[in-house]
């Protein structure tokens, strides 16, 4: 079971191929990624076979190391086999999510100048592309597919990869962002280093161990977290091969047990507001609560019950993607739960800021880790949000066939423009204040979060998501209350409306007065979102 691990770790390689190169080699007889659905499963062994025929599938068809190869398919233990025969290949891989539309994959491939693309056979219909299969690998329209007879006899010391410069280009990572335009990140070498070696000077971990992959390969923090360091220390890695429900993911944590939990805040919220508060806020648990010998009791077995519907196996649960949901958070840290927050972004392959449980400070994002700096572009930073400015190591090389954007990103002196707004305070932790591009200016100047206003609105468990907008001087908040949670609640659309007017007093009595709403618009479907479940805040006005 993974558990602490003393900071400042000290890799024998520099080189992350070479360590993946090693893992292999040590762990060959180990299970490495299985599909969890059918229990398809892959030893390092396995792996390495696979890597071999692809290897000499790509040589057959002219690709040389420097050339691109995009990948796109849900996450299966395919994609991993593929994607360490592109990366072991000396290859730069292009990740694509596979929620991208037909013309965003398309785009994507044509912008990047792949030379190949290995996705599932719903993803290469229509598309104008050298297509190798990622189910059967097999060439589509073309006389190659692999060899599966070769290299069944292949040994661990037969295994030798390219080896890579850490400047040079490893991963073009495409992402809608807040704008809704695709920017191709690129990651060099050393920044998928540092990331992975990042979890082994936090964490300990003893081979064989198990993990439980939810979030989107092709984002980075699923790539990242979820499967790469997992994989490089020795990790059986499982999949969730299809888009999982909340029941679902609940029964595939219970019988995996991963050791580490890995979630963006709307799968934990979601458990917490609509499991959990429901019970807290009945007459007999409020009684029981106000007694203080017996809340220690109840909060002990709510703890012990959260734990194991996560798998009751985990050093910590590491929440990151979104923002966390203030009174969820409060909750966890009343219930001694064992999370933490972290912060990333694409652009830095992706952490930013982690702090182990135990000591992280609640409402934060951790501190800076290692071989990265953070300044906060603020005269008082410890008290005035500024830019949350990061350079170091893990920071990109820029935006591909993109120099404007780049320059306007990282400044002359390496610092990388996050576009968040926070505060730093004298131990180092990082607050997140909100997003530069979407503070809103009060009628009288004072800058307004919309988050904020977000966590408060959210604090009554009717509304399921909700964003907050700017018309004129006055603030809407947009929300999505599902017919599921209407009748929980005992309420119809009609008695709603009704009681619109109620709930905007009560919110708005936890809001300094700049930040008080003026209306709530009930949505008729839920917000559109990303692949890793943000909100698109920008296509709410």
């Amino acid at each position: 079971m993974a558990k602490a691990k003393t900071r400042f770790f000290k890799p024998s390689d520099t080189s992350i191929i070479g360590m993946m190169e090693d893992a292999i080699k040590k762990y060959w007889n180990l299970s490495s990624v299985t599909n969890y659905a059918t229990d398809e499963s892959y030893t390092y062994a396995d792996v390495a076979k696979m890597i071999a025929r692809l290897h000499q599938l790509f040589r057959r068809l002219g690709i040389e190391p420097g050339n691109k190869i995009a990948l796109c398919d849900k996450n299966n233990a395919q994609w991993t086999i593929s994607f360490f025969a592109a990366f072991s290949y000396g290859a730069v891989v292009v990740p694509i999510l596979s929620e991208f539309n037909k013309e965003q994959i398309q785009n994507i491939y044509n912008h990047s100048d792949a030379k190949l693309i290995i996705c599932g056979s719903k993803y290469a219909k229509d598309l104008k592309a050298r297509i190798l299969n990622m189910g059967d690998f097999t060439m589509k329209d073309e006389p190659y597919a692999i060899d599966m007879e070769a290299f069944k006899d292949l040994q661990p010391d037969d295994v030798h990869y390219f080896r890579e410069r850490p400047e040079d280009l490893a991963l073009l990572s495409y992402t809608s962002g807040s704008t809704g335009r695709s920017k191709g990140v690129m990651l060099p070498y050393r920044s998928i280093w540092s990331n992975t070696i990042f979890v082994d000077e936090i964490l300990d971990f003893i081979p064989g161990d198990k993990t439980l992959s939810i979030l989107p390969l092709a984002h980075m923090y699923g790539f990242a977290f979820d499967f790469f360091f997992a994989f490089h220390v020795g990790c059986h890695v499982h999949f969730l091969t299809k888009t999982p429900s909340p029941h679902i993911i609940i029964k595939a944590f219970n019988e995996i047990k991963p050791v580490v939990v890995v979630v963006v805040p709307l799968i934990l919220e979601k458990i917490v507001q609509k499991q959990i508060f429901p019970i807290l806020r009945t007459r007999r648990i409020r009684a029981l609560t106000a007694i203080p010998i017996l809340r220690e009791v109840v909060y002990r077995q709510i703890r012990n019950k959260l734990y194991a519907a996560l798998g009751g196996n985990f050093y910590e649960c590491v929440i990151g993607g979104a923002a966390f949901n203030k009174e969820v958070e409060d909750f966890l840290r009343l219930i001694h739960f064992p999370y933490t927050v972290g912060y990333g972004m694409t652009e830095c392959g992706p952490i930013i800021g982690y702090e182990d449980w135990h000591v992280f400070t609640k409402g934060s994002c951790g501190k800076v880790v290692n071989r990265m700096e953070v300044r906060i572009d603020s005269d008082d930073p410890n008290n005035v949000p500024g830019e949350i400015l990061v350079r170091g190591t893990n920071v990109m090389l820029g935006y591909y066939k993109n120099e404007a954007e780049t320059l306007e990103t990282i400044d002359e002196e390496g610092w990388l423009h996050t576009g968040d707004l926070g505060t730093i305070d004298k131990k180092g932790n990082i607050f997140i204040r909100g997003r530069k591009k979407t503070m809103l200016l009060g009628a009288n100047g004072q800058n307004i979060y919309p988050e904020e206003v977000e966590d408060a609105i959210m604090t009554h468990t009717i509304f399921e998501e909700t964003v907050v907008v700017q018309r004129g001087e006055k603030l809407v908040a947009l929300v999505y209350i599902s017919e599921a949670t209407l009748n929980r609640h005992g309420l119809t659309h009609d008695t709603l409306l009704e009681n619109l007017n109620v709930y905007k007093r009560q919110i708005n009595s936890y809001l300094p007065p700049f930040e008080n709403i003026s209306d709530i618009e009930v949505l008729k479907e839920e917000f559109e979102k990303t692949p890793k479940r943000s909100i698109r805040r920008y296509l709410y006005k």
